[in-house]
């Protein structure tokens, strides 16, 4: 009447095309699951880094030039540039030995990194833990960037010179400032630029 031995071939048959299904299935799912990982952790280190090159910046809070007659000729110049820089808000902490400087006039262009040997700028410690640091960890932290004009710069700023500035940290984040020189520089030992 029934048949049996036909039954039971197919009903074997299916369960092996099934298996394989599912064996693709999961396969393909741990492919997927593995390449979304790959992605978010992309996307996180992407992130991360977007953020920092962002907010982990330096803040310049004050610019001084000191003021002197370095040729004996009866004319000022500015011999030095003086920043006063503390971090930005929302910024990590920022070492000052990683950042570079750009100095920009209209004859050229300097740039080099801070506190480098013979690079004409050193870092000055206003407020911070101690002589020797050069890690700005707290909002409160105030550092001097001093730059000796001649090397910083490739000269002396005259009475009515600009030159900008621009700071980038190791994140990549740049703060730009123009310095502008007040027209007299007469009976003057410093000046805010």
């Amino acid at each position: 009447m029934f048949e049996t031995n036909n039954r039971g071939q197919v009903g074997i048959g299916t369960l092996i095309v099934f298996i394989a299904m599912v064996l693709v299935a999961a396969i393909a799912a741990g492919v997927l699951i593995n390449t979304a990982g790959l992605l978010q952790t992309q996307a996180e280190a992407t992130g991360e880094e977007t953020q920092e090159q962002v907010s982990d910046r330096l803040q310049i809070q004050s610019a001084t030039g000191q003021v002197a007659d370095t040729a004996g000729n009866g004319e000022n110049n500015v011999t030095a540039v003086n920043l006063t820089v503390t971090k930005a808000p929302g910024a990590n902490d920022i070492n000052l030995e990683n950042v570079t400087y750009e100095f920009v006039t209209n004859e050229e262009v300097s740039t080099d990194v801070l506190n480098k040997s013979g690079s004409g700028s050193n870092i000055g410690v206003i407020t911070a833990d101690t002589e020797d640091d050069s890690v700005i960890t707290d909002k409160a932290d105030r550092y001097q960037l001093n730059f000796t004009a001649t090397s910083a710069i490739g000269r002396e700023l005259q009475g009515g010179d600009s030159v900008t500035v621009t700071l980038t940290t190791a994140a990549g984040a740049s703060t730009i400032q123009e310095l502008r020189v007040p027209d007299s520089l007469v009976d003057r030992s410093a000046v805010k630029l």
